[in-house]
């Protein structure tokens, strides 16, 4: 069954109905200048609020973009987090450094989430392509916009990455315009492991309208 990432949570109780209706995984936006930017303190109660509150939990990720690999670290630690995601042109060797700096909570490697824009092709960054993350563990596609790092609205040609598939050899998540509407077409064009909703789902910037966020659990969920 496909994995369900709701991204850009900004508050508990987002969080709390994400974990209860099913999210496999919530993302916390630890960019600065973004409208969901969260800070280490408020993501650390926002993950006791679910704990307390909520009877499953979510991998809690951070995003991240171009960010100095000890403030990651430090952040990971003190939030808990189990996951990383990389939203700038980090390389692969800042990709292997951090792995080997990040411990979860029960002394396992932190994951990482590898992001990368989809064009007319999937784009590079620089002279890398997805192929030489070997320590990411997941890849992420999401819309290319010059000046947003993600949670664009924005949807990008299926099928340029339903083309590209088979030579990705690890597993992906699909962001980029996914709504409860759409979500079970990406999920039959491009066969992810997961998809990735943060604006699709939103009564406004920053807060989840739980009836979409719902729904979109459950149209992916029935794929």
């Amino acid at each position: 069954m496909v994995k369900v990432k709701i991204c850009g949570i900004t508050n508990s109780d987002d969080a709390v109905s994400a974990c209860a209706y099913g999210a496999d995984l919530i993302g916390f936006v630890f960019i600065e200048g973004t409208p969901r930017g969260v800070d280490k303190l408020n993501v650390k109660n926002i993950i006791k609020d679910i704990d307390v509150n909520s009877s499953r939990s979510g991998v809690k990720v951070g995003l991240f973009k171009d960010e100095n690999k000890e403030k990651v670290s430090d952040i990971a630690v003190y939030c808990g987090l189990d996951c990383v995601q990389l939203q700038g042109e980090e390389s692969p060797e800042y990709c292997r450094e951090l792995k080997a700096m990040v411990k979860d909570e029960r002394g396992r490697d932190i994951e990482i989430i590898k992001a990368f824009k989809v064009k007319d092709e999937i784009l590079s960054h620089g002279m890398y392509v997805p192929a030489d993350y070997v320590d990411a563990d997941y890849f992420v596609f999401d819309t290319f916009n010059p000046d947003i790092s993600g949670g664009t609205g924005e949807i990008f040609d299926w099928e340029v990455l339903k083309r590209e598939v088979v030579s990705l050899k690890k597993p992906f998540f699909v962001a980029g315009g996914l709504n409860p509407g759409n979500v079970q077409d990406a999920i039959k064009v491009m066969l992810p492991y997961g998809v990735d909703v943060s604006s699709g789902i939103e009564r406004k910037k920053g807060m989840k309208d739980v009836e979409l966020l719902k729904e979109f659990i459950q149209n992916a969920k029935i794929t």
